[in-house]
């Protein structure tokens, strides 16, 4: 599973010693010619469409990163047209390369 928090590193601040977590930078996901498009249905969520299109329900952010879906939600309005990144091996070498 490719979890969106794979990246992050658990960092302490120096003087307080106060524990967080880093933030994980997402590459920009270019239109290919190998994407491709639908247009949700009512019951449609962010999760569902990665397991469908990826196999893997934690590449959500995938989807919503392709698509500007910045609003922190699983669920899309009806009758929204979706861009499904054709080539995930490419983004995922994509966020390895920016994170490392």
């Amino acid at each position: 599973m490719a979890s969106r928090y794979l990246y992050s590193k658990n960092l302490t601040t120096k003087d307080t010693k106060k524990q967080y977590i880093s933030s994980t930078i997402y590459p920009k996901i270019k239109p290919s010619d190998n994407d491709f498009y639908i247009i949700s249905e009512a019951s449609d969520r962010l999760d569902i469409l990665a397991s469908k299109y990826f196999g893997d329900k934690a590449l959500w952010w995938v989807i919503a990163v392709a698509n500007n879906l910045n609003d922190a939600s699983f669920f899309i309005n009806p009758g929204t047209q979706l861009r499904i990144p054709g080539s995930i091996s490419t983004v995922l070498n994509d966020l390895e390369k920016i994170n490392k």
